[in-house]
């Protein structure tokens, strides 16, 4: 795949994760001029993003196979640029809810059409998809330092224009360097790496959906709630708004390259015992910052930040390695379609959630979520489980268990 394609496809997925992270980043200004006492209360009004973030990936995916990849991308930046933009001229809180739910609907296009696409020729996928991954995290990290500047300086407004417009541009230059397609996904003879049995195959999408919406709900509630969280326990520390996102920004930046080092290790090391450690060793951490203060609390947050991202290479690494890629956007696209949905209940939970028990009770609760999310990956088949699977179905016989 041509550099210059690489590259956009790996600032669509910052993008995508910038998009979908401004209004929590500066909910609590919006609050204000919207006429809320406390942002608690506006946060609700945010979930239709995260909504149509999960349920609009089965038709992106969908589409992405029969109609092409290339195609649904130029949707992708074109109508989220666009989407962004028409959030900057809401006036209400009811404007805000729907245009964040478009906004969200087309940010539901790119994991199932844009990883697929960027890894469909990769060597070394896990590599490949580690740095996308880091891609995505700068975005993250981007929303939390850009959107915090461009609110102390200028209006919550630029925060939602300024990446719109980026978008829209990057749409262009994708429309110029991306080749078109001559057939779609759907129509190529490109098996998966590893041909699994039906049932196995069965087993490891039940674990990679259950796990992604367990991991999701923790990703979601840490990072749509970070920026309140430190603006709390910094307190008397910290509390200019541009420099608390700075350092939530550092603390997105680092955590960004644990998903480049997952990634390497995901094409060297067994995957279930990888994932697995990442998921329990979140729980102290988690334990942990729940009763942190000031920089103490800092530091935890940077620990529970890199696992946290550490762990979303796995998912996609699954698909790779165990879907035919004829129909990786589909099966993407129905995974996320779950995961995400059920995640996406964190946007709606937050705000209420802090109100009525504040950010100690929710980092335990989540403590308890990393827990669930080991169990899940526990009954990921191993890689000796696979070979015997693979084994007794070429010879005709039943399968072990794990």
């Amino acid at each position: 795949m041509p550099r210059s394609l690489t590259l956009l496809l790996n600032v669509a997925h910052a993008l995508d994760h910038l998009f979908l992270l401004i209004f929590a980043t500066s909910v609590a200004t919006i609050a204000l001029e919207f006429g809320f006492a406390r942002w608690e209360d506006l946060m609700p009004y945010g979930v239709g993003a995260f909504v149509m973030f999960g349920l609009g990936s089965l038709p992106a995916g969908r589409l992405g196979d029969l109609w092409g990849r290339r195609r649904m991308m130029l949707v992708f930046f074109f109508g989220i640029g666009a989407a962004s933009l028409l959030v900057a001229l809401t006036r209400n809180a009811w404007q805000m809810a729907a245009a964040l739910t478009l906004l969200g609907t087309f940010s539901a296009i790119y994991h199932p059409v844009g990883i697929p696409m960027l890894v469909q020729r990769a060597p070394n996928p896990g590599a490949t998809i580690g740095v996308n991954g880091l891609a995505g995290n700068l975005g993250i990290a981007a929303a939390a330092i850009v959107t915090g500047f461009l609110v102390q300086w200028i209006g919550w407004r630029a925060a939602f224009v300024v990446p719109g417009v980026v978008s829209i541009a990057c749409g262009f230059a994708f429309m110029a360097f991306a080749p078109r397609e001559t057939e779609p996904p759907a129509a190529r003879a490109r098996k998966a790496g590893v041909d699994l049995p039906a049932p196995l195959l069965a087993r490891v999408f039940a674990v990679m959906t259950a796990a992604a919406a367990s991991g999701g709900l923790l990703f979601n509630m840490t990072t749509n709630g970070n920026s309140q969280l430190l603006a709390e326990r910094m307190r008397g520390v910290v509390e200019d708004p541009a420099t608390l996102g700075t350092l939530l920004a550092a603390v997105y930046a680092v955590s960004s390259l644990a998903q480049v080092v997952v990634g390497r290790l995901i094409d060297r090391m067994p995957l279930k015992r990888l994932y697995l450690s990442i998921a329990l060793m979140q729980v102290p951490l988690l334990l942990l910052a729940a009763q942190a203060q000031g920089w103490w609390l800092y530091v935890a947050l940077i620990g529970v930040m890199v696992l946290v991202f550490g762990a979303i290479p796995f998912t996609d690494a699954m698909i790779v390695r165990y879907v035919d890629d004829r129909m990786r956007s589909r099966v993407a696209g129905m995974r996320l379609t779950v995961s995400i949905g059920i995640s996406s209940m964190a946007v709606w939970l937050l705000g209420p959630a802090v109100k009525a028990a504040g950010f100690s009770t929710l980092m335990l609760a989540l403590a308890g979520v990393a827990l669930l999310t080991s169990a899940i990956v526990s009954w990921l088949p191993g890689d000796a489980a696979v070979e015997r699977a693979r084994a007794a179905a070429a010879a005709g016989a039943p399968a072990g268990a794990d």
